[in-house]
């Protein structure tokens, strides 16, 4: 169900490092080389893959920017959230 922008800004109050532009939360990460960008990328695809929710993703060399909403919602969902945080513990 997609949430309301009063609950988008509470749900996204809760994160850091995690922008909330309208309908989209995003965030950026640098490593230290590609091959490091690139499998941190490969294990938020596998955690995507599982929740069955996949943000999108732009790599520029050690630079990945990722970006979350419920496209068939129409906005932010909780799916959003949970990825968001399940992300942020991959980054840890």
């Amino acid at each position: 169900m997609k949430l309301s922008n009063k609950q988008a800004k509470s749900e996204a109050a809760k994160l850091t490092s995690w922008t909330l532009r309208g309908s989209r939360i995003s965030r950026h990460f640098q490593f230290v080389d590609f091959a490091r960008a690139m499998r941190f990328v490969n294990r938020v695809a596998t955690v995507a893959e599982a929740a069955n929710h996949h943000p999108d993703i732009v790599i520029s060399y050690n630079k990945v920017k990722l970006s979350l909403t419920t496209h068939d919602e129409g906005g932010l969902t909780m799916k959003d959230f949970k990825l968001a945080r399940k992300i942020d513990k991959l980054a840890k």
